[in-house]
């Protein structure tokens, strides 16, 4: 065996025998639980790695007294370095958005797979299901659904009609109804729209009768939702249980809805280049410079961008700040100065994304995301 094999086959060992610990705790979780939990094992566990990066996930729990809203999230434990040396990480968090998974893993590796479903599933859907008994308002984002509000209505019955003339009941029907349906487009106005604009990426409206179509017809809805109603279903029943159906009926529906986002995102972008409007820049230093100045309405990005960006320092400690692909970093002859032939220390690296997500919002910049799945031909 070669002294490569050797030696890759020691780095594979060294990395096995790293214990790291994995904690996704859901909004409703109890600190105090798994506290206990964590003691338990600690004091079940023979493997002193273990004991140790389980000590780290006790002191990182100590900074909260209960589980944020968001949920929680801890990673602690041993890693390797580029430089092939040992080094103890704790890492905690409250997720961006509600997480609902519940996680405890002792292993060689971080498990991120509850992390990577949330930004896959970052879009939020607003429900309105109406039928005679009330109207529920939810939400859907990823895999978590949530009731938002909802109250209660009593339309009269045909039951109810007693002594009152057939047309004397159908106008207080009428009447009724109307009223109903008006609070129906007053509440959502209330629930899905803040800072005069619509929180959700679409609406689904579902109903057991013909509220929803009424709704719609009557022009009692907000122009801005309206606009962002996505599909209109039938369900069986009122309440959660009619979120349920309305959920599981719309699910090719909302799978589709950001591929439909992302083709009229990059559209709209070819519509400027093809126009020569000049209100338009790609590549990563024009971006930069754009946004720099304050230019940039909307920055798009790819999701699977393969760039990195460096800071490098010279002898004279000025930095630099350059942008490598994986090829570019591997190369040497990027890490001198042209002018004076010195060599470029690495001091800081970090994902393109990462730090473009950092400077958007000071730039008054909205920032989308786009795949390699739209149906535009890039």
């Amino acid at each position: 065996m070669s002294s490569i094999d050797v030696n890759k086959q020691t780095e594979v060992w060294k990395t096995k025998r790293l214990v790291k610990i994995s904690l996704v705790m859901p909004p409703k979780d109890h600190i105090s639980i798994i506290n206990s939990t964590l003691a338990n094992e600690c004091r079940a566990s023979p493997n002193t790695e273990a004991q140790s990066a389980i000590k780290l996930a006790q002191q990182c729990l100590k900074h909260y007294s209960q589980v944020p809203p968001n949920g929680l999230v801890v990673y602690c434990g041993t890693i390797l370095t580029d430089e092939g040396k040992e080094k103890k990480v704790s890492i905690h968090f409250e997720p961006f958005k509600p997480i609902n998974t519940s996680l405890y893993l002792c292993d060689n590796k971080f498990h991120v797979e509850a992390l990577q479903e949330l930004l896959d599933n970052d879009s939020s859907f607003g429900f309105i299901i109406i039928d005679g008994n009330g109207c529920l308002y939810g939400r859907v984002t990823g895999s978590t659904s949530e009731v938002i509000t909802q109250f209660t209505a009593d339309l009269p019955k045909e039951q109810d009609r007693g002594d009152r003339s057939a047309n004397r009941f159908n106008r207080l029907c009428e009447g009724m109804r109307y009223h109903y349906l008006r609070k129906v487009a007053e509440t959502a106005t209330q629930v899905f729209i803040s800072n005069n604009r619509v929180n959700e990426t679409g609406i689904i409206l579902a109903s057991s009768a013909e509220f929803k179509h009424e709704l719609q017809k009557q022009n009692m809805l907000d122009l801005r939702i309206k606009a962002k109603i996505i599909n209109a279903v039938d369900v069986s029943h009122g309440g959660v249980n009619g979120f349920n159906q309305a959920i599981s009926l719309s699910q090719e529906c909302l799978s589709n809805v950001k591929l439909v986002q992302e083709t009229k995102l990059i559209e709209k972008l070819f519509d400027e280049i093809s126009l020569d409007t000049g209100k338009y820049s790609y590549g990563i230093m024009d971006t930069l410079k754009a946004l720099d100045m304050g230019a940039a309405e909307t920055l798009i990005v790819w999701e699977s961008l393969d760039v990195n960006c460096l800071i490098l320092s010279g002898p004279d400690g000025i930095e630099v700040e350059r942008f490598f692909t994986p090829a570019q970093e591997a190369d040497r002859s990027n890490y001198v100065d042209k002018d004076t032939g010195a060599e470029l220390e690495v001091k800081e690296k970090m994902p393109m994304l990462e730090r473009l997500t950092e400077i958007y919002k000071n730039r008054g910049a909205a920032l989308e995301s786009v795949t390699d799945r739209s149906t535009v031909d890039l």
